[in-house]
């Protein structure tokens, strides 16, 4: 019944992709623990109804990019509902029913990541990443049925980056001026959260 959000961030070529995904056995990432943790809590516990779905999306170049649908090149739209809260139109949510059925999509959505070499990292992260999670439940209190629902990301930002240090020119030099400008306006928005000022640098 919570929302949550986890950011891997920092400059490039600092591990975050790898924070995030990591690898095999001891070396997994946080969200493949993740989805181990969710999974294992649903197999535990007992008169409970869970409906588990995922979507993956990336910002690329100030454009929100669909991983997991079979044309990812194709923008999505931002909208805000009547309530005020914001969501991605047209975004891909896929229900899974197992740890095994994420791990899949995770892995999918991952090859279909912008990435590109530079100076300091020869895979870098191109685009921001996130990885979302969304668990409902159902359970009959009392004769009545209540529900929950409680939703995840997982961010893998793309690393900050100085053009003296990566080398980058052309489309390189174009996507490393982006990535900054969306770090900086996050910045804002975490610093305008914590100090209750209103949004206007937005």
């Amino acid at each position: 019944g919570y929302n949550g959000t986890i950011f891997a961030y920092g400059q490039t070529g600092t591990g975050k992709t790898f924070t995030m995904e990591g690898g095999e056995g001891d070396l997994k990432g946080i969200v493949p623990r993740t989805i181990d943790w969710i999974f294992g809590y649903i197999k535990k516990t007992t008169n409970i109804q869970y409906l588990v779905q995922v979507s993956f999306v990336e910002i690329y170049m100030e454009e929100v990019r669909d991983l997991l649908a079979k044309n990812t090149g194709t923008k999505l739209n931002i909208r805000e509902k009547e309530s005020g809260l914001f969501y991605i139109e047209d975004c891909k949510k896929v229900k899974v029913e197992s740890p095994e059925e994420m791990h899949k999509l995770m892995l999918k959505g991952r090859e279909m990541r912008k990435t590109g070499a530079t100076l300091m990292n020869a895979g870098s992260s191109r685009s921001h990443s996130i990885f979302q999670i969304v668990v409902e439940n159902s359970e009959v209190i009392d004769g009545e049925t209540k529900y929950r629902m409680g939703k995840l990301n997982l961010v893998d930002l793309a690393g900050s980056e100085r053009q003296g240090k990566t080398g980058a020119t052309g489309e390189r030099l174009k996507e490393g001026s982006k990535i900054n400008l969306s770090l900086s306006i996050l910045g804002n928005v975490i610093s305008a959260l914590v100090t209750g000022k209103d949004g206007s640098f937005i």
